[in-house]
């Protein structure tokens, strides 16, 4: 099944050096493991609440793959170039298995199964 990473982030300034070097060598960290950019810089249309900053995100063939990439030395060493001047949330989540309904889903919590 799919997973993703998904980083709200609120960049405060123009990319200082230390940005642009993380994300000139962010790709390598990502091959190892199947990952992909799916969004990334992209302007939000924001239709509910509010949504300061930007939304990055990835996909990975699967959750272990993505905590794989997270956690692998690669990634950990070019992280604080993109930290230390950017703050933001991530997390890593399941994607949906093919074929998933939202009904079904709906019809199992009146039964009371978990989701």
């Amino acid at each position: 099944m799919t997973a993703y990473a998904i980083a709200h982030l609120r960049p405060t300034a123009p990319p200082v050096e230390d940005v642009l070097v993380y994300m000139e060598r962010i790709q390598a960290t990502l091959d190892p493991f199947g990952g992909s950019f799916l969004v990334h810089g992209a302007t939000a249309e924001v239709r509910e609440g509010e949504w300061p900053g930007a939304l990055v995100m990835l996909a990975f063939p699967t959750l272990p793959k993505a905590r794989a990439w997270y956690d692998s030395p690669a990634y950990q060493s070019l992280l604080p170039l993109r930290a230390t001047h950017i703050p933001g949330d991530l997390i890593l989540i399941d994607g949906v298995p093919p074929g998933y309904e939202a009904a079904e889903t709906a019809r199992r919590l009146r039964e009371g199964a978990p989701r």
